[in-house]
Parts: C-alpha cells; sequence; structure tokens
C-alpha cells in the first residue's frame, strides 16, 4: 500500500488528508473516509481496513476534519455540519484528480458520527455510489440521552440553554471536554487502549454548542430517501453506539442494502474479534457497487412499484 500526503480546501481552510493506493496505476475506484467520533486520519485502527481495500484494488482517501489533527480551521469548533461539508468537499477533490473512476466513489465511515457521517453523505450527494457504515449514530439526542440518568440528561439540557443565553449575551461559549461532558465514556471505552494512538492529539476542550448541533443529528431521518447500496454494522448490546441505531438506519433505506450484527462481543472488542469475519464483507460490498459501468438498469419492486432502484449493468 502506498501512502501520500494530499491537501485541498474546504471554506478556506485546509484539509490534510492521506491518498492510499495499490501499486498498480490507475484510475482507481475510491472509498473516502472522514474518522470517527474524535478520531484522526492515521488512526492505528482504520490501517488494516485500508489495507484489505487497497489489496482488492481500490484507493482509499482519509483525511482530519477542520480543526483536528493536521486540518485547518477553529479546533474548538466540533461540527457535525461541517465534518459533512468536508466530506463533500472531498470527493470534489476526488473528481479533480485524473486517476480516480468518476461514477467508483464509495464512502466508508466507522464509530458513532463517523458512521452517521457516511450516511448523511450518500444521502446528500449522488455522487457517492456505495456506503458502509459501521457502529454509526442514527439520532444525536437519542445517543445522548441514553448516556445520562434522567437527572443527569436534564442538567445537561439546562446547562445547554444557560450556554446559549451566554453566548447571545457575551458572544462568549462555554468549553468543554468533548470525551467527558459531551459522550460520556463507559468502562470500556476508559479501560480500552483501542484509540491510545491518538487520544492524547484530539481536541480537549470544544465549544458546548456542539453538543447543541448533535442534538438534531438525525441520519436515521436522511436514511429514508436513501437508495444508495448501504451495508450497515452493528454490534447487539452496544453500550456505546446502540445496535437500534444501526437498525433503524437499515430499516430506512430504500435501496439494496444490508444489515450485519456481530454478538457475543462489545463495542471496542468488536473491532479485533470479528476482523476476519467483517472486514471481507466491507471489501465485497464495495466489489459489487462500486463496478463502474456504461450501461445501468432501473428496476422496480414487483410488489410495490413505487420502490425503484438503479442497479450497474
Amino acid at each position: 500500500m502506498r501512502t501520500v500526503p494530499v491537501s485541498w480546501y474546504c471554506e478556506g481552510d485546509v484539509l490534510d488528508g492521506l491518498w492510499r493506493t495499490p501499486g498498480t496505476p490507475g484510475p482507481y475506484r475510491v472509498v473516502v473516509q472522514g474518522p470517527g467520533w474524535l478520531g484522526l486520519k492515521d488512526a492505528k485502527l482504520y490501517v488494516r481496513y485500508h489495507e484489505a481495500l487497497v489489496e482488492a484494488g481500490f484507493a482509499v482517501l482519509v483525511f482530519d476534519y477542520r480543526g483536528f489533527g493536521g486540518s485547518g480551521g477553529d479546533p474548538e469548533l466540533l461540527s457535525p455540519r461541517r465534518q459533512l461539508e468536508d466530506l463533500q468537499s472531498a470527493v470534489t477533490y476526488l473528481l479533480s484528480r485524473d486517476d480516480v473512476v468518476r461514477d467508483g466513489i464509495g464512502v466508508f465511515g466507522s464509530g458513532g458520527t463517523g458512521g452517521g457521517n457516511a450516511v448523511l453523505l450518500a444521502a446528500t450527494d449522488p455522487r457517492v455510489r456505495a456506503v458502509v457504515s459501521q457502529l454509526p449514530v442514527a439520532d444525536g439526542a437519542d445517543w445522548l440521552h441514553r448516556m445520562r440518568s434522567e437527572y443527569e440528561w436534564l442538567d445537561f439540557l439546562a446547562a445547554l440553554e444557560a450556554d446559549r443565553r451566554d453566548q447571545v449575551r457575551t458572544g462568549v461559549g462555554r468549553l468543554v471536554d468533548p470525551r467527558e461532558e459531551i459522550m460520556v465514556p463507559t468502562a470500556e471505552r476508559r479501560a480500552s487502549k483501542m484509540k491510545a494512538d491518538v487520544d492524547g492529539r484530539t481536541p480537549t476542550k470544544v465549544r458546548l454548542s456542539a453538543a447543541a448541533e448533535i442534538l438534531g443529528y438525525r441520519p436515521a431521518e436522511a436514511a429514508a430517501g436513501l437508495r444508495t447500496p448501504l451495508l450497515v454494522i452493528a454490534v447487539e448490546n452496544d453500550a456505546t453506539t446502540p445496535a437500534d441505531h444501526a437498525e433503524r438506519i437499515y430499516e430506512a433505506a430504500r435501496g439494496p442494502k444490508a444489515l450485519l450484527i456481530q454478538r457475543h462481543t462489545s463495542h471496542y472488542a468488536a473491532y479485533d474479534r470479528y476482523w476476519e469475519q467483517v472486514t471481507p464483507r466491507i471489501v465485497a460490498w464495495f466489489e459489487t457497487h462500486l463496478r463502474g459501468a456504461d450501461l445501468v438498469l432501473r428496476a422496480s419492486h414487483p410488489t410495490d412499484p413505487e420502490e425503484s432502484f438503479e442497479v450497474q449493468a
């Protein structure tokens, strides 16, 4: 796998990425990835996924969102809306390259908002032809609520409202630790070393207004109009990103879709335990649905003519 640093701009801020390719010349079908919740492009966790995709002949573009890692922008501004804009700019960057198959771009997202952002990108950008969403958040308000007892949730909402008033009166918002005061880590997360290589390099203070934006984060609603081929991966009884979030996204989608549920494991342990079973399915999904074609078959469901989808032929 060859890895080359690349960069482009989104609204004047530089985005810092890694371009990973096979040893063979392009043009390549490409999988683009924005990191998961508080993730970075060079996380060790992602490398083996990229190696598997590159071995299958794909290129991979992974990058840091604005404010994170090597990218420009305000590190105190954690914004899912801006992250979606960053992903859209990554697709535009890919289409500016001569070594990319124009109708062969897919998106992979893993972990919380990483999985949710992949769904949002596919739902809003027709240039994306296939999506894999691993351990996604489907509803930001539900996600944040379920981390807290009811009294903690009410206190949290009160803090958000107080922060809104302070911003109106003073122009300054409260800064919080995104790991402890927005997302509440599970005991497994506190003990896990899975993200140790990036934990010390991500923002430690962000504006509390990020949480207000996450309350309106709704990948499941976006999936209701999604006809792009979608593979969703969940962990049964997941305490970090509940499995029913993945199920809601899967049930809402209207195109070709599949749901893979990993059992008898946990959120962070699943990455290792089911690596050999899950990764080939991710690669196979992109192999099936990122086939640049001169012919496209438009088909209707036999029992519901209103439900139609396109298949490359």
